[in-house]
Parts: C-alpha cells; structure tokens; sequence
C-alpha cells in the first residue's frame, strides 16, 4: 500500500493456511493507515503502547500503528477457527519531513538506494537471521536452509508485539525498496541494484523485479514498492495532515 499524501508505505506479508494470511496482510494494512488517518484528523488521539523519547512524534504514531494492527489481527484470528494462529509480517515507512520512520516484523525488507549503493534498513526477524548473527551459520547456508521460513516475530501472533523502530534522514534522489520476503529469498542485492539504477518507469522497475522473483524459483508471492524521493520531500507532512483533517 502506497499512500503518498500521507507518506505512509506499507508491504504486509501474511502467513496462515487457507486464505487466512490474506486476511491477515490485509487487516494490517488497513489497520495501519486507518489509525495514521486518525491521529491526522484528532492530535490527542492516544497512542497505543509506550512513547519513546528517541524518536519523533510521527514515529511513535507509526508504532502505535503498527500496534493497532496486531490487536485487530490477534483479536480476528480468535474469531474463528479456521484464522487460528494467523498472522503477517509487515514493513511500514512514514515520511515527515527529510525523515523516514521505519516499522517491522518479520522478514520483510527495506532497501535505501543512494548514490549507487543499496542499503538494506532492516534486519531480518527469522531464526536464520539471528543464527548468522551468532555466527552459527553463514548467509549461504542461511539460503539453503530448510528454516529459511520461519520467522521470530509477526503481527497478529501474539497479544502484544514489540516495534522495532528507527529513524533515518533521508534526500531528494534517494530511491526507497519495501518488498516481501519472495524478492529477497532469490534476487540478490546487487541485482536489485542494478535493476533500481536503470533508466524505466518505476513500475517497470517494480515488474522487472518481480519476474526476477519468479525466474529465480520464487514460490511465494512477492510484493514490491519503489519510492522515488524528489525535491519535494513532504516538508511539514504531519502539521499539513492536521490542517487537512481538522473538522
């Protein structure tokens, strides 16, 4: 999901059996820009979970978010049986300002362009991750590891989850990935790189990428969003949402 007026970008990528992991992605995805549309509309919205004086406002919006959505996916996979154990891992950005705030959970991924160099923002949540970190195995075993799918941490699994979130400055030129983990599973960065540096359209850009996916094997699905920062980087976003939903 792409909302440009609110410089929110969301790739939810959800897990579960039958058509449970697309209820899943897709209530938080909703459930993300709804609170944002929210708190845009009513300052004094409370937040959802704690405040973290580190960072920005508009970031602890984007976690109380984020939040929001692993209430409703938690409360909607007690529903019914066949939405036991649901749920999704979810990259999300917000854009206030020369500042991107950054969610995740799972191993969704996002990728700063800059320069000629690609960047990836997140780290992994999934047992492959965190055993390359102890360096218990490398990154290619990593991908030949029958593991490779599960993941450490999702929305929805649990009744509360704990946002990882950072901040980082970002400038015109700057190219944004978010993508699913069936981009990143087969195409390797430099490939990634190569095909984000080109001269085409950005949804050119976004097609290429997927039939990368899909020629390299890829059986799961593989969701993409290229973000292309220009001069206009939505100086005064979060105090122009205000303006724009007071009632």
């Amino acid at each position: 999901m792409a909302d440009s007026p609110l410089g929110l970008y969301v790739v939810c990528d959800g897990m579960g059996g039958g058509n449970a992991g697309e209820i899943a992605s897709a209530l938080g995805v909703e459930t993300i820009r709804a609170h944002l549309v929210e708190a845009a509309r009513h300052a004094d919205l409370p937040l959802i979970g704690p405040c973290d004086p580190t960072v920005s406002a508009p970031a602890n919006r984007l976690a109380s978010a984020i939040r929001s959505a692993n209430d409703a996916i938690h409360c909607e996979s007690w529903s019914r049986p066949d939405y036991a154990g649901m749920g999704t891992t979810v990259i999300a950005a917000l854009l206030h300002d020369d500042v991107l705030a950054i969610a995740h959970a799972g191993d969704s991924r996002l990728y700063l362009v800059r320069d000629g160099t690609i960047q990836a923002l997140t780290t992994d949540h999934s047992w492959v991750a965190e055993q390359i970190l102890k360096g218990v195995i490398t990154e290619e075993e990593a991908e030949r590891s029958p593991q490779r799918n599960i993941v450490t941490k999702a929305l929805g699994v649990e009744s509360s989850i704990d946002v990882e979130l950072i901040e980082v400055a970002v400038k015109s030129g700057d190219l944004l990935l978010l993508c699913s983990d069936g981009l990143t599973r087969g195409v390797r960065p430099s490939d990634i790189l190569h095909v984000l540096s080109g001269s085409e359209d950005l949804l050119t850009k976004s097609d290429r990428l997927i039939a990368m996916a899909n020629e390299a094997g890829g059986d799961d699905n593989t969701t993409v969003i290229i973000v292309a920062l220009r001069d206009e980087l939505q100086t005064g976003l979060w105090e122009w949402l205000r303006k724009r939903f007071a009632a």
